[in-house]
């Protein structure tokens, strides 16, 4: 087995505490499910929803595409159900699929009735179909629906005087409680760096009675991300600090046409719509040669990691780092119609898509798993749950189906609160834990995001992924960052959440869903099961895989 960084830290190095604060429960993220936990918590008392940057600025405003719903009287739950498991590869959970399903439709009825406005058609929300659906089930907003989902929540958010918000926050590490008469260490609040611009200034403690994680993806763990940049996977590294079971790291989902930059290191991807494509663009090689008739019967609208996974090999052999999207045979009006946020974004870039080719690449954009969680977003760590993209609740599997994600996020976010407003736990003691606490140099992000592209990228093999274990090994290995700081703390966490996802996708020996290795390019029923990952109080990253009961 390909082994990552031998041992990692256990707790970020930060100065201590320099103020504390109080709440019931503490949010973590302002993307749909942290805004939409925030908002059902106060039920269970007085919130503090932090956030990394601005709270408008949670990655669900960047969702081009919609959320998908059995909302119309000729689609079920059921049939949305199908298609899910169909998506997920045999690896999603068939319960959490229901709760899924079954109780989507209300929460987006709940969504709309709070203010979120979605195009309509003769009266009734206009639906489309996105690809791996067999009904027109998706609401949308234009291009821009999860800029209108993030409006009305945070609309929503910041009319609540029960929610108290922190701005330009980063959170560090978990704090647990002592053991005691059999019971399990459990969650009790968190450390967090407040920049200058925040509410409160430097490191601080949150006491609380329940911490919530939603806080997004790890994107930028990659050199080409569609993610924004504050996407470093903090969630899932401050779950793991602490002990808590991570699930199938490795199922990441490649968009192939992100908007293609010269330099991408740390800069977020534009998403160049899949939606594009299915009004009749296509990808083409530098010399205006189609891509993708004769790969898949659906040629420029197969299955996305098929698109991006064909991209990546003529990429190889020509040796270029980008393709193009011809859009021209849209026309003007068209484009400008169905796409003015794509159009206007390529345009800022010196591209215009009415009479240029639009460069693009396969940049990571969604990963299927995250910190392990139940049907009510319990982690293995009594009072930490976690829900959004960090999560791993059972839903994608091994591939997410496209639009379910704005969905799950509604969904588990208020299956939390449902546990938290009838068994909120009291206030504990933090305890004094034994951690191994370490740092990485904030120069390392772009050798890591490099080395995971190169490695654990579209394309995996063991080979490459011995040599990316290798390079994370040797970053590991470097002296410790000298200064403590945001830069350090995101480096830290980037390499921790690169590390489980190395191993895992190094233990898994099959191509499914979107994990694809090379050297086992078929599907094998002995790896019908989960790779579950955590970090040992040493800093020892142990994994372990568990098959499906038969």
């Amino acid at each position: 087995m390909i082994g990552p960084p031998v041992r990692l830290p256990t707790r970020l190095n930060a100065a201590p505490p320099g103020w504390t604060m109080t709440a019931d429960v503490v949010v973590v993220g302002s993307g749909i499910a942290g805004l939409t936990a925030a908002l059902e918590a106060r039920r269970a008392g007085r919130v503090l929803l932090v956030t990394k940057s601005y709270v408008s600025h949670g990655a669900t405003a960047w969702a081009q595409g919609g959320i998908a719903a059995a909302l119309h009287p000729l689609d079920s739950p059921e049939q949305h159900l199908q298609d899910t498991l169909i998506a997920g590869a045999g690896l999603s959970d068939p319960e959490a699929v229901r709760v899924m399903v079954s109780e989507g439709p209300d929460r987006v009825r709940e969504l709309i009735a709070l203010g979120a406005q979605f195009d309509m058609l003769d009266g009734e929300l206009a639906m489309t179909r996105e690809g791996g659906h067999l009904r027109n089930r998706v609401i949308h907003a234009a291009d821009a629906t999860g800029a209108e989902v993030e409006r009305a929540l945070v609309d929503a958010v910041l009319a609540a005087p029960e929610i108290e918000l922190i701005e330009h926050a980063l959170v560090l590490d978990l704090l647990l409680s002592a053991p005691s008469d059999g019971e399990e260490a459990r969650a009790c609040g968190l450390t967090l760096h407040v920049l200058g611009e925040g509410s409160r200034d430097g490191v601080g403690a949150v006491r609380a009675r329940a911490v919530v994680l939603a806080t997004g993806g790890m994107g930028q763990v990659f050199a080409a991300t569609t993610n924004p940049s504050v996407s470093t996977g903090d969630g899932v590294a401050l779950a793991l600090r602490a002990g808590a079971v991570v699930q199938d790291l490795e199922f990441v989902q490649f968009h192939p046409t992100a908007l293609h930059l010269s330099d991408q290191v740390g800069q977020q991807q534009p998403l160049i719509s899949e939606a594009m494509r299915g009004e009749g663009a296509v990808l083409v090689d530098g010399r205006g040669r189609r891509v993708m008739p004769g790969i898949h019967p659906l040629a420029d609208l197969a299955p996305r990691d098929v698109v991006a996974k064909t991209m990546s090999r003529v990429m190889a052999e020509a040796g270029v780092d980008h393709l193009f999207l011809d859009a021209r045979g849209l026309g003007e009006a068209k484009l400008l119609e169905h796409f003015p946020t794509i159009v206007a974004r390529c345009r800022e870039e010196g591209i215009d898509p009415v009479v240029d080719p639009i460069p693009v690449s396969p940049a990571a954009h969604y990963e299927s798993g995250g910190i392990r969680t139940d049907l009510h977003g319990r982690t293995s760590i009594p009072g930490l749950f976690a829900c959004g993209e960090t999560a791993c609740t059972g839903v994608h599997g091994a591939n997410r189906l496209a639009s379910n994600s704005l969905l799950e996020g509604l969904v588990f976010a208020e299956r939390i609160c449902d546990v938290l407003a009838t068994d909120l736990p009291p206030y504990a003691e933090p305890a004094v834990r034994d951690t191994r606490a370490g740092l990485i140099e904030p120069a390392a992000r772009g050798d890591i995001a490099r080395t995971m592209t190169e490695g654990a990228g579209v394309l995996r093999s063991a080979e490459s992924l011995a040599a990316a274990a290798k390079a994370l090994t040797v970053i590991e290995e470097q002296p410790p960052a000298t200064e403590t700081g945001p830069a350090s703390w995101e480096a830290t966490n980037l390499l921790t959440v690169a590390s489980v996802l190395v191993q895992a996708a190094a233990m898994r020996e099959e191509t499914r869903g979107g994990h694809w290795r090379e050297d086992f390019p078929e599907p094998r029923k002995e790896w019908l099961g989960h790779i579950h990952s955590r970090l040992r109080a040493d800093g020892t990253l142990v994994a372990d895989y568990t098959p499906l009961p038969a």
